[in-house]
């Protein structure tokens, strides 16, 4: 068996080599160690911003209402991660997830079971003003917001919608209902608005607001990346050298997908997300379920698992499980995207969720 780069240090080879026999653990353990505890729950495919680095202007073709999981079995799935298969966290993505009008009742559902998972929330923060206390009222811990450019005109040439004083307002009803820490992600696109980091940063640290910046990832509708063009980690931080002085954080990164730096001293930090050019699988423990019930392995995932034809046949929970830990067992060591034989997955950003 030879040796696996994933990305970071730490676990390099397959457990059992040369075999595909899967531990006798209800964990989500794959073939190399890993085991999967964060579940990210993409609830509708559907958005309300048509960001240039994500889909066509016209949008796409949305998944049918059957298609869609409804409540229950979002939450049936969701129990058996969390009370069966050693689940932790659950974030809830999209699209974006403040369109699905059932989504106070899944987290609040999510945040009574008996294992206690931790929640969080990912969206475009269009409506988070409106939902804030009612989310964190259900039990929602934290929130995530993108907001790629401070610029008005710059926020509507991305986003091609003229709603960024929505999001700036969601961001602070976010804090002042205690969804804390609230996270804001931005991503850099060469001759867009790479020349905000610095003013985005200063933005968050006066606000409280912890900043990540993530480079853009192949994962576009329109399959419009491309690798010259994307402002890598090593950019960002360069920029943010102009203006600041970014020391390495002397906490353990663990599984998390950002480096984070001390600004200036602190307390105040950045995180960078550099998927593509500092990959971080060998540490990943996320396990994937989309909207109409597909389960992956990974974001970049060229294959699922169907859970939603078994379960619409009446399936039982035990053979929803064996599917499920079947499918993380078989976890490719590292998604590859800074490779040569780097394949595409299908579905774009918006169908897997974030």
């Amino acid at each position: 068996m030879t040796e696996v780069a994933l990305g970071m240090p730490g676990m390099p080879h397959r457990v059992h080599p040369g075999s595909d026999m899967r531990p006798d653990t209800s964990q989500l353990v794959d073939s190399f160690g890993r085991i999967a505890t964060d579940l990210r729950v993409s609830l509708i495919d559907k958005c309300n911003l048509r960001c240039t680095y994500c889909m066509p202007a016209e949008g796409l073709a949305w998944l049918k209402r059957a298609e869609l999981l409804d409540t229950e079995e979002i939450l049936r799935l969701i129990g058996i991660a969390v009370e069966r298969l050693g689940v932790r966290n659950v974030r809830f993505t999209g699209g974006e997830p403040l369109l699905r009008k059932d989504l106070v009742e899944i987290i609040a559902r999510t945040s009574r079971l008996p294992s206690g998972p931790r929640t969080s929330l990912t969206t475009n923060g269009i409506n988070l003003g409106s939902y804030a206390d009612d989310l964190r009222r259900s039990g929602l811990d934290r929130v995530n917001v993108s907001l790629d450019s401070l610029d008005e005109n710059t926020f509507r040439e991305l986003t091609r919608r003229d709603r960024f004083h929505d999001v700036i307002a969601g961001l602070e009803a976010a804090r002042a209902a205690g969804l804390e820490p609230v996270k804001v992600n931005a991503v850099l696109m060469r001759g867009r608005n790479e020349h905000e980091a610095c003013d985005l940063l200063r933005f968050c640290l006066e606000r409280g607001y912890h900043l990540r910046f993530i480079e853009q990832m192949p994962l576009d509708a329109q399959h419009g990346w491309d690798r010259a063009a994307m402002i890598t980690a090593d950019e960002i931080l360069d920029l943010l050298g102009t203006e600041f002085t970014l020391t390495p954080h002397a906490a353990e990164r663990g599984s998390a997908p950002a480096e984070r730096w001390l600004v200036d001293g602190g307390p105040g930090t950045v995180g960078v997300i550099g998927s593509v050019t500092r990959p971080f699988c060998a540490a990943c423990d996320r396990t994937r379920l989309t909207a109409d019930g597909q389960l992956r392995s990974c974001l970049f995932s060229t294959e699922e698992t169907d859970l939603r034809g078994p379960m619409r046949a009446g399936a039982e929970d035990e053979e929803l499980i064996r599917l499920w830990q079947d499918t993380m067992w078989a976890k490719a060591a590292g998604h590859g995207v800074d490779g040569a034989g780097f394949a595409r997955p299908a579905r774009p950003m918006s169908a897997i969720g974030g």
